[in-house]
C-alpha cells in the first residue's frame, strides 16, 4: 500500500514538473517538451519521453528543470541528423531496362573491356558460380570471365565474414 503511495505522489509530481514546463515553453502537447530535452545528436524523441515518464520519472523530472524550468529562456534543439528520404535513390544514376544492359553488356564483350563487362553483369553468388565453373568444365569450356565472377566472390565472402568476426 505505501508503495502505491508513493507511485502515486511520484506520478502527480511528474504530471506538474510536466504541466509547469508547458507552460513555460509554451508548446500545447506533452511531446512538444522533446525539442528542449538534449540528448546525443539532437533531442530526446518522444517515446523515451513515455518511457521515462513510467519507468524513471524522477529522472525525467530532474531533465526538464535542468533543460526547461531552471533555465531563464529555454532553447529548442536542431533534431538529430538524418539521411533525407529518398537519398538512396541517386538523380544522376541512369536505369537502364534489362534489354539495354544487355546490349551495353555485348558491345562491352565485342570491345573486350573487362571492367564494364563486370560491372554491367547481374551478380551472382557463390554457390551459382561453383555450379557454373563445374558445368563448364564438364564441358570443357574455359570461361576467364566466369572464374573471375567466382574469384570476386569469393574475396567479396572472406572480406565480409572478417569484417563480422572484427565486430565480435
Amino acid at each position: 500500500m505505501v508503495n502505491n503511495e508513493k507511485v502515486q505522489k511520484t506520478l502527480k509530481e511528474i504530471e506538474e514538473v510536466i504541466s509547469r514546463a508547458i507552460k513555460k515553453v509554451g508548446v500545447r502537447k506533452e511531446n512538444d517538451l522533446c525539442k528542449y530535452i538534449p540528448m546525443p545528436d539532437g533531442y530526446m524523441h518522444h517515446f523515451t519521453l513515455r518511457k521515462m515518464k513510467r519507468k524513471q520519472p524522477s529522472e525525467l523530472a530532474s531533465l526538464i528543470k535542468e533543460h526547461i524550468i531552471n533555465v531563464e529562456k529555454p532553447l529548442a534543439l536542431p533534431p538529430k541528423q538524418r539521411a533525407p528520404r529518398g537519398s538512396r535513390k541517386r538523380k544522376d544514376q541512369l536505369n537502364f531496362s534489362k534489354w539495354q544492359l544487355e546490349r551495353m553488356l555485348n558491345i562491352a564483350r565485342l570491345a573486350g573491356d573487362k571492367e564494364i563487362i563486370s560491372l554491367l553483369s547481374p551478380k551472382k553468388s557463390l554457390a551459382t558460380y561453383k555450379r557454373e565453373l563445374i558445368q563448364s568444365i564438364r564441358h570443357n569450356k574455359i570461361d576467364p570471365e566466369l572464374w573471375n565472377g567466382y574469384v570476386e566472390s569469393v574475396n567479396a565472402q572472406v572480406t565480409l565474414e572478417n569484417v563480422l568476426l572484427n565486430q565480435n
